[in-house]
């Protein structure tokens, strides 16, 4: 009896668990994340952040803007990020979820149309992290479900040379957008509207950029030359490669979001405002505003960065606030991933090294015609025939300084190419908590110290104990 009741029990504890499997598995579940999601989440996610880290971080490193408190970082104590300056969690965890898109992608025929966006995009998010730090995590990361928790930091050079690097992803991803041939369209992509030929192009002119930035390691003449004889990268602002914010929540810019007091601590710095007026340069009343105590109201000064706000007291009043663009009119404002006037800057640096065989200056004036169209400001009709002119001082330092003013949304770029070419000239800062040297590369965070000590301690040996001061390898000497 015993028995037949215990054969009973178990029968039903089965058919109760079949039971209460079938009853909680919601059959309209997606059984796993659409790659559509990701990639609108990756593009938004990536962009938002990175312009607000460009702005109150990367735009402190290329002296774009100078902090009036809270400015450990703007002296150049790289380990004491404050209101910006820890992209390092920015770029893992949007690389992470790409990687997904990618795996769905190569795992899911249905999914193929996301492969060609998904390397792309990876390649153009690993080039920023690489750039920033030297040796980062990379063969080895994004592969926490497989049990690797601790991965290896890769060098600089692997990242971009190797099979999966950054160049065989732009290929590759061209590739696949090239032979696919599906009926399923590409949806979720706030960069393009599902337009293919527009990730063709921004792969391009991610090519052209990070050859150009390891132009002094390797002969990438013939490989630019290619490029620029094909003729299809981003030519004009319609194709860069941009979303747009909104003037209000909850896709407006971020610093339109903080209290005025965060807002208030960022002011033009004092090379900006030594650059811009030099250059006669209009752009002026839209990046910034004139200050307070300006006599004529339409007046512009900007602040040395660094100041020992301990010791120094400052005046807002006495210094230009970043534009009303930046806050109450974010609408006018974007994500920027890649344009045609940093494209075309790129191609006339080229020409003017020989690297190409193209007019240097017509690329140039091109330039910084686009660049005033895409910051919304008309182009005065004698500035590329007076102080901005090509020929007006070092035709190098003028492509360059053109490229670092236009990029201000972009700040980390700013700093990066200042590493790259020497210019513009940026000044030393006033209080240097870095014994007056400009950092060189960003330090890895303390969190991977704790979470990654033996990877870590290896990649912090090869930097001088995680300098700042120890250059990345497109450009060591």
């Amino acid at each position: 009896m015993n028995k037949i009741y215990s054969l009973f029990l178990l029968l039903t504890l089965i058919g109760c668990t079949q039971d209460f499997e079938d009853i909680n598995t919601n059959p309209n579940a997606p059984v796993s994340i659409q790659p559509s999601l990701l990639l609108r989440q990756v593009i938004y996610d990536y962009g938002e952040q990175m312009s607000y880290e460009g702005f109150t971080a990367g735009n402190l490193l290329g002296q774009y803007t100078t902090a009036l408190d809270f400015n450990l970082f703007d002296r150049h104590n790289l380990k004491s990020p404050q209101l910006g300056g820890n992209p390092w969690p920015i770029f893992y965890q949007n690389l992470r979820d790409n990687e997904i898109m990618l795996d769905l992608s190569l795992e899911n025929p249905s999914f193929k149309v996301y492969e060609g966006p998904a390397r792309i995009m990876k390649a153009y998010m690993a080039s920023a992290l690489t750039d920033l730090f030297g040796d980062v995590p990379y063969f080895e990361a994004f592969k926490g479900e497989n049990g690797t928790v601790t991965p290896v930091y890769d060098s600089q050079e692997s990242i971009y040379m190797d099979p999966e690097g950054i160049f065989d992803n732009l290929q590759k991803g061209i590739e696949a957008i090239q032979s696919y041939n599906g009926a399923i369209a590409l949806e979720g992509d706030i960069l393009f509207n599902g337009d293919l030929d527009g990730w063709i192009r921004f792969a391009n002119s991610l090519k052209i950029k990070y050859l150009m930035r390891v132009s002094s390691k390797l002969d990438v003449s013939s490989q630019l030359q290619t490029i620029f004889d094909a003729d299809n990268y981003i030519k004009e602002n319609s194709q860069n490669a941009i979303f747009n914010f909104t003037d209000g929540e909850p896709n407006n810019f971020r610093l339109a979001r903080l209290r005025i007091g965060d807002f208030n601590n960022f002011v033009m710095s004092e090379t900006m405002d030594e650059i811009l007026t030099n250059l006669n340069d209009s752009r002026i009343s839209r990046l910034f505003r004139p200050y307070a105590n300006s006599g004529s109201g339409d007046e512009y000064n900007g602040l040395l960065n660094g100041i020992d706000a301990s010791s120094t007291i400052v005046s807002l009043a006495d210094y230009s606030l970043a534009g009303t663009i930046f806050r109450e009119n974010t609408g006018l404002l974007d994500a920027n991933f890649m344009t045609s006037m940093e494209t075309h800057f790129l191609l006339a640096e080229a020409a003017q090294k020989g690297l190409i065989t193209a007019d240097a200056q017509q690329l140039y004036d091109l330039g910084v015609m686009q660049a005033f169209e895409y910051w919304q400001v008309a182009l005065p009709s004698n500035y590329l025939s007076a102080e901005g002119a090509f020929n007006n001082g070092n035709p190098l330092e003028n492509i360059i300084t053109q490229k670092w003013i236009a990029n201000m949304i972009n700040g980390y770029e700013g700093w990066i190419e200042y590493r790259r070419t020497g210019f513009p000239q940026l000044k030393t800062i006033s209080a240097s908590l870095n014994n007056d040297l400009i950092p060189v590369r960003m330090p890895y965070p303390g969190e991977e110290e704790a979470l990654n000590n033996v990877n870590y301690t290896m990649a912090a040996n090869k930097t001088d104990g995680n300098s700042i001061n120890i250059k990345v390898w497109w450009d060591e000497e």
